[in-house]
């Protein structure tokens, strides 16, 4: 599970902590002077990450990392695929119009290129925070003419055999101007008598696939497949799979992708060092396969694989995405370890057993051993698909709860995309939704470092603790379902709330007055949950992404079984005010043992009530007016990356000699450059 940093988590619309990086870090003063906001196209800001540590690798860790950099980028098409099913072809649309600008229309170039800035942050049509569709500006007509005129300049466009270019807009338009048509990508709680699999765009599922169907239907590859239905009413699964002719292991869908993504990652295994390379090639053999018994290997060679400088995440791997939370969305990060900030994070992990001791749920609930937790601070040189250009500021995998009772997983705090939401936020939402000066000088003095422990307690600690009833063994999910993964991410969130007050923070050195510091963190929590959330909603009254509907839930779940929180009214504007601090954690602890319970023994009825309660549905008004406060602020809601890019210096036989790092200082640039449209500047 990741902890989003997709500016909405812990982190999200406030200053969080300046982390620091391995090697040469810049310091405070020269952060200062970079260009981290590059650019806003509407509600999103674009902002450049930095990983200064890069140049302390050594020649082989660079090789590693340019050739895990460029899996990473080749498979970017699975996840544009996932999301929409036209979603390459859109692509290649926009920039194929942006490279061949010579006699389009001035309007609709700039059309084109405002809608494809979103396009690259959302990697599709759909916005990431609302999974709501964006909309172009300007007519088919236009944007049909434009095309014309632009192939008419070399442009060549996706077109299907014997199809114009006139042809390709009109296939492509209702994605693009219609908002009506598959107005969403994910939709968990559809409009009544709608079926969630049919209402949402994302392409888990064919035609006429609904969630009954599964009743009684066994998936043999859940993780990594589309599921069709036959002319005759069953279901069949197409897995997403490169083949093994040798095996006689047929190709299946995303095959060509995964075929240059396991290119890359067999030219990256010779400069692997060993537990990496055991890692990569069990995901070599996943990606041929498309087996579950492969993908768990892979899960657990790579937990093993605790010490390596250099890490990659290159798979199926979140369920968001999916209205069932069973399909993996395809994601590539890399990354290096930051050593100047693992004591924090490691120090949490070295004492998970005595968190799992202390919690305050049922005995049969905790685990008697706590295995295997690896947690690392790192520094991401790159992240696709699921993971980016929209980032998590934290990750703990692999997801698979067998593997992670019985081998342990890896947590990891990302370094430089903190530093860079850090350096690129003005605390001036933060002090808008506070009740008066003391609230928001206990923001100033704690937030930054409560949200980094909330966030590394959250994926150190949460995600890793916990166990299921004797008689509900195997994956929680099939049990809880499409409320799995907002009940996990609640979970885990109430965890790192119940301990931010623990005495134990300021006994590992990591906090001196847990008391002080956990109110502003609690009331941090409740004015992101409560009401600065919701600016991202800008239509309808529900909620659909996980991590929203989670801490939604949290809030309003307190605020109703508790007196810990006072909803105030002044000059107009609503405020949520935290008023007794130890009430409020002890109320988590409670809400905290029900979310276990509920996993625990797959509730599935308590988890539909508990969210349907409290984690839905909101008061439009209330949104309104948050927006409202927020359009005088001037403060993206959301961020999209861009990342440094590599590039690899060959000597007269082809050998790397080098990898360099630059910043491109564009999204257009870093994406035109991916696509192979522009050709990146020469060492």
């Amino acid at each position: 599970m990741n902890e989003f940093g997709k500016q909405f988590g812990f982190a999200s619309l406030v200053c969080v902590g300046l982390l620091g990086c391995s090697g040469a870090r810049v310091g405070d003063g020269e952060a200062s002077k970079r260009k981290y906001l590059l650019e806003r196209v509407d509600d999103v800001g674009i902002v450049q990450v930095y990983a200064d540590g890069f140049t302390n690798l050594n020649l082989d860790q660079k090789r590693l990392v340019w050739h895990l950099y460029r899996a990473a980028v080749v498979g970017r098409d699975i996840y544009l695929r996932q999301r929409c099913e036209v979603g390459p072809e859109i692509r290649d649309l926009l920039e194929e119009l942006l490279t061949h600008p010579d006699g389009v229309d001035p309007i609709t170039l700039e059309n084109v290129r405002h809608y494809a800035l979103h396009f690259w942050v959302d990697n599709s049509p759909y916005n990431n925070i609302t999974a709501r569709k964006n909309v172009m500006a300007g007519s088919m007509e236009e944007l049909a003419i434009a095309a014309d005129v632009a192939e008419g300049r070399g442009a060549r466009f996706p077109k299907a055999p014997g199809e114009s270019v006139g042809g390709l807009v009109r296939r492509l338009g209702p994605w693009l101007f219609d908002p009506d048509f598959q107005p969403m990508v994910t939709v968990k709680t559809p409009e009544a008598g709608k079926d969630p699999l049919e209402a949402s765009a994302c392409t888990f599922y064919g035609d006429g696939v609904k969630l009954a169907d599964f009743e009684g239907f066994t998936e043999e590859f859940g993780l990594n497949s589309t599921v069709v239905k036959d002319k005759q009413g069953h279901l069949h699964e197409q897995p997403w799979r490169l083949g093994d002719p040798r095996a006689g292991v047929p190709a299946g869908l995303y095959a060509k992708e995964l075929g240059a993504v396991v290119d890359e990652l067999t030219r990256a295994l010779p400069f692997a060092p060993e537990a990496t390379r055991r890692a990569l090639e069990a995901q070599i053999r996943f990606y041929r396969t498309g087996l579950r018994a492969d993908r768990e290997a892979y899960d657990i060679a790579w937990v093993a694989d605790k010490d390596s400088v250099v890490d990659t995440v290159n798979s199926f791997v979140e369920v968001y995405v999916d209205p069932r939370g069973v399909k993996g969305a395809w994601e590539g990060i890399v990354s290096y370890e930051d050593p100047k900030k693992a004591a924090l994070i490691k120090g949490l992990a070295a004492n998970a057993q005595w968190f799992e001791n202390h919690m305050p749920y049922e005995e049969r609930f905790r685990k008697p051993d706590v295995r295997g937790i690896s947690a690392r601070s790192i520094d991401v040189i790159v992240e696709t698909g699921d993971a980016g250009p929209v980032s998590a500021i934290g990750i703990n995998l692999p997801n698979d709860a067998a593997i992670r009772e019985s081998h342990g997983s890896k947590s990891v705090s990302l370094a430089n995309i903190v530093e860079a939401n850090t350096q690129s936020s003005p605390p001036a939402a933060r002090d808008e939704f506070c009740w008066d000066a003391d609230e928001s000088e206990r923001a100033e003095r704690w937030v930054a470092l409560t949200n980094d422990l909330l966030t590394n307690m959250h994926e150190v600690i949460g995600h890793a603790s916990g166990r299921q009833a004797d008689d509900k063994p195997g994956d929680p999910a099939v049990y809880i379902k499409e409320n799995y993964s907002a009940l996990e991410e609640a979970r885990a969130d109430l965890v790192a709330l119940w301990f931010m007050g623990d005495a134990k923070l300021k006994e590992l050195g990591l906090l001196d007055d847990p008391a002080a510091a956990s109110r502003a963190a609690y009331e941090n929590y409740v004015r992101n949950g409560g009401l600065q959330q919701l600016r991202r909603m800008a239509h309808g009254d529900q909620l659909e992404e996980d991590h929203m509907r989670n801490r939604l839930m949290v809030v309003r779940w307190i605020q109703a079984n508790s007196k810990a929180i006072e909803e105030r009214e002044r000059d107009g504007k609503h405020f949520l005010r935290v008023v007794d601090a130890d009430a409020f954690r002890e109320v988590a602890g409670k809400l905290l043992a029900l979310v276990q319970r509920i996993k625990s023994t797959g509730d599935y009825a308590a988890a539909k009530e508990l969210f349907d309660t409290y984690g839905v549905r909101f008061d439009p008004a209330l949104r309104d007016e948050v927006i409202a406060r927020y359009a005088k602020l001037d403060v993206p809601a959301y961020v999209g990356f861009v990342f440094p890019r590599l590039t690899a210096l060959r000597d007269s036989t082809g050998a790397i000699v080098n990898v360099t790092i630059s910043y491109p200082l564009s999204l257009e640039t870093q994406m035109l450059e991916w696509s192979g449209r522009r050709a990146p500047p020469t060492n």
